[in-house]
């Protein structure tokens, strides 16, 4: 899809379709110099009938309007001008896409007037529009595909007042890199275990790095072994898939900082549980356990482009968690790079394991700051729902502008606590620490605190990904599936970080 930016008039924009803003308590008809004077009927009387209110992503469409180069003129609800964000705005670009993409539309005109003729309005109109037009249908067959194909949107065009700032191209240009970098990830995680194994993630990782001047370096088992990663290289036991550990390093030119930040992500290609097996009902879908790495290396092609003012290394560890006669077994006691011991009380809480080694190699390789990205557990859909991503942290500060950030990409998330006495639950006799808490109480929290171990001294974050990185059902604005979710946030922090 190809974004422009024009500052023709909205009666010369060309497009099949052009859209604008109406919001639940705006006047009855646009601005005269929005739309001509012909079209405030229309408006009046479908706010009148009640066929369109101004709520949020309702849509409304004339065709062959009167007075405009359009094909056809939509009118898309706001919803409450008060609440109106970069949130919604991203959220109407996508839901623009999506609703018209399949109706003969391959190019659509949106107009940001006012307040929102804005950069940070017309990167979210960019990243909504490009993230909207992903499709989890790669592998269908069917001949329907094609001609679906074909009616995809061509072009985006935002249209802006003549007298708009000269920075909002370079807005728009961002805001295609972010969302080209968020469907990277999707696509990496959409691809079903069969097709992205461990291997498979370590090539893609190798191509992305040389595609966008990164550097790569890929531990095998040998080298994890000589390093003593033994609680990554235990939960690859049952796999006939190797393990590795992809690290991708971005420096900048004249960096601004001496501080080094890691992003650290999950790369369960797929989790069948192991010994723990996990209920048949919904296993399919965990070929999205690496949706933490998809994240992190989206990130790091999207920072590869932006270039940041700090340099930015991505850790992701990358097994298969599966069950044969070389399995891991509950019970099992392994030795982490950091000398520590764990029980392995439950194989299923596997992603733990594999990211303490790779916290642990983050820290030795000069991490200042960590944030990791994990689908580690199911007890944070509990505590949250879909809605917010979970958040944790050893250092207040860390997790404040990783907030900021994750508001400002329009990524909710919500902090959890990790109160010294969470921490009892984590006691164990037979080794420094078990790889679940006792009992059922507090998942999440406990999940956090075996990572913490590895992670401390480090600023360090850790965002529990698991209810938020796959969409069960579609939105009017993103496809079911993978949502590329911390993408935006994890960018958004690099570029602003001070």
């Amino acid at each position: 899809m190809q974004l422009l930016i024009k500052t023709s008039p909205a009666t010369q924009t060309e497009a099949d379709a052009f859209a604008f803003l109406a919001f639940e308590t705006e006047n009855e008809h646009p601005r005269a110099d929005s739309t001509p004077s012909e079209q405030n009927g229309w408006l009046a009387e479908l706010r009148t009938s009640g066929e369109f209110t101004g709520k949020l992503y309702e849509t409304a469409v004339l065709h062959r309007p009167t007075g405009l180069a359009a094909k056809r003129l939509v009118v898309i609800g706001a919803g409450k001008a008060a609440k109106f964000s970069t949130v919604e705005l991203r959220r109407i670009a996508g839901t623009l896409v999506r609703s018209l993409k399949g109706k003969g539309v391959r190019s659509i005109g949106l107009l940001l007037e006012g307040d929102f003729a804005s950069a940070e309005y017309v990167l979210a109109a960019a990243e909504g529009a490009v993230v909207g037009g992903w499709e989890p249908d790669k592998y269908k067959s069917d001949p329907k595909k094609d001609s679906a194909e074909a009616k995809s949107i061509d072009s985006f065009t935002v249209v802006v007042p003549a007298a708009a700032n000269s920075s909002l191209a370079a807005a728009l240009e961002r805001g295609r890199i972010i969302a080209e970098s968020q469907n990277f990830a999707r696509d990496l995680v959409n691809e079903p275990a069969n097709k992205l194994t461990p291997a498979a993630l370590a090539e893609a990782a190798r191509r992305m790095a040389a595609e966008e001047g990164l550097e790569c370096e890929v531990l095998d088992r040998e080298e994890m072994t000589r390093l003593g990663m033994g609680s990554l290289l235990g939960v690859a036991m049952g796999s006939a898939e190797p393990p590795f550990l992809i690290v991708l390093k971005y420096k900048p030119a004249q960096p601004k900082s001496a501080d080094q930040l890691a992003l650290v992500g999950k790369g369960v290609t797929f989790d069948t549980g192991g010994v723990s097996i996990k209920p048949s009902d919904g296993m399919e879908k965990m070929k999205y356990d690496m949706a933490g790495a998809g994240a992190v290396l989206g990130a790091m092609r999207a920072l590869a482009q932006l270039k940041p003012p700090i340099a930015v290394t991505a850790y992701v560890p990358t097994v298969e968690n599966m069950v044969s006669d070389r399995a891991q077994r509950p019970g099992d006691i392994v030795t982490a790079m950091s000398g520590k011991t764990i029980e392995v009380l439950n194989t299923d809480a596997e992603g733990r394991l594999i990211l303490a080694d790779a916290l642990t190699y983050a820290n030795r390789n000069g991490a200042t700051h960590i944030v990791d990205a994990a689908t580690l557990t199911g007890a944070i859909g509990i505590a949250l729902g879909h809605y917010n991503i979970g958040a944790f942290t050893n250092n207040q500060d860390l997790l404040n502008r990783f907030m900021a950030a994750a508001a400002s990409a329009g990524e909710k998330t919500w902090q959890l606590p990790m109160d010294e006495e969470y921490k009892e639950y984590l006691k164990c006799s037979f080794a420094d620490l078990p790889n679940i808490g006792s009992g059922r109480s507090a998942g999440s929290i406990t999940a956090a605190w075996f990572l913490r171990e590895f992670a401390d001294p480090t600023p360090w974050v850790h965002l529990d990904i698991a209810a938020t990185a796959w969409l069960d059902d579609g939105k009017s604005w993103i496809s079911k599936g993978p949502s590329g979710v911390a993408v935006r946030s994890f960018v958004d922090l690099a570029l602003n970080w001070t």
